[in-house]
């Protein structure tokens, strides 16, 4: 029976001074960070940070130019297409008396008149508005006179805090105007979309009535 070891098959191992080929975890490191900030450098150095006039054209919101007629004076001006009514009356416009509370179109504090028409100025579009005509409680008064349901409404009391005040009385207007005042009960119906939170309902009823002609 031979007693002779089979060969392996595994080489000899190398001296340990005969150097390696295989990279060293120091070596590997070193050189991606390398690569690494190569690439983010030309990354810098070609794209401009990715901030460049593309981008920052690309970024920028769309806008628009728009003329409109706001208490009997005609306005142009550009404007983010995003840009309510409401935000052009009071921010650029100046004519705060059109109040934001809810701003989504239920308390009915921003009411105005848009061609005769009551709307919610926080809901609709200013870019939309092209030719059109636009009433704010400013523009009610004449020659310094108060529109009569202003004076009906220091008449009657019909306010405390006042702040629904102007979406009141605009909603009143447009209420006299599209001939909804048959009755206090039609009066509170086309009116429903405008809340006081002081709860005068009854003296601004008692206002439009005496305006439109019923008491």
């Amino acid at each position: 029976m031979s007693t002779e070891l089979p060969q392996s098959s595994v080489p000899p191992p190398t001296g340990v001074d005969e150097p390696s080929s295989a990279p060293t975890r120091r070596t590997f490191i070193a050189t991606t960070t390398a690569v690494g900030g190569a690439v983010v450098a030309g990354g810098v150095i070609g794209g401009g940070l990715l901030v460049d006039d593309e981008v920052a054209a690309a970024e920028a919101p769309p806008e628009s130019r728009v003329s409109l007629t706001v208490n009997g004076t005609r306005r142009t001006v550009t404007v983010d297409n995003r840009t309510s009514l409401l935000d052009l009356l009071r921010e650029q416009f100046g004519l705060t008396g059109s109040k934001k509370a809810c701003n989504a179109g239920a308390c009915g504090a921003c009411t105005v008149l848009v061609d005769g028409r009551r709307v919610n100025s926080c809901l609709t579009l200013a870019v939309r508005l092209e030719g059109a005509e636009v009433t704010t409680v400013e523009g009610l008064a004449e020659g310094g006179k108060l529109h009569p349901l202003q004076q009906a409404f220091i008449d009657e009391d019909a306010f405390q805090c006042g702040y629904c005040t102007p979406g009141q009385i605009m909603s009143g207007v447009g209420c006299i105007q599209e001939g909804h005042t048959g009755s206090p009960e039609e009066i509170r119906e086309w009116m429903s979309g405008n809340i006081c939170r002081c709860g005068c309902y009854v003296k601004i009823v008692r206002a439009v009535e005496q305006t439109s002609g019923r008491k």
